[in-house]
């Protein structure tokens, strides 16, 4: 198989076409970086108009970007400050808020176990007021019946 390298339009790519023989291999471009530096991601405009010409520090528009740049830093760093705050004080709610139901559980598991034996208390009572004359009434009716 015999490669050929060819530019193409994109500055910095070669494509390398391969040549098939006779076994009847199907040819297939393939994309190669030109360059030792080629492959990597594209660097927009802006970024390579900065490059090419470094910024004075004496001017003036490099004064305002740092200002700006200086504004937007503090700005997100306070941002970033009261983003703590509040959510240490909703932590802090929720604290109290977790307290206060579980002491409201506390309370309603007393009241709950107290009731209960209030129940079970009368319930028992009951138990024990009813006479055993009931089940004599039956078998005496019965006995009755059946003379």
């Amino acid at each position: 198989m015999s490669k050929i390298a060819q530019q193409s339009s994109t500055p910095g790519i070669r494509v390398i076409h391969t040549q098939a023989h006779a076994s009847g291999l199907q040819q297939v471009p393939q994309l190669v970086p030109a360059g030792p530096g080629g492959g990597g991601k594209a660097v927009p405009p802006s970024k390579q108009s900065k490059k090419s010409s470094p910024m004075d520090r004496n001017s003036d528009e490099y004064r305002q970007r740092r200002e700006r740049n200086n504004m937007a830093v503090k700005k997100s760093r306070l941002k970033s400050k009261q983003k703590a705050q509040d959510t240490l004080q909703r932590v802090n709610q929720l604290k109290e808020e977790n307290e206060r139901l579980e002491a409201k559980i506390k309370l309603l598991t007393k009241e709950l176990s107290v009731l209960k034996d209030l129940f079970l208390e009368h319930a028992h009572n009951l138990a024990d007021n009813v006479q055993p004359t009931s089940t004599e009434n039956t078998t005496a009716t019965s006995d009755s019946a059946g003379q």
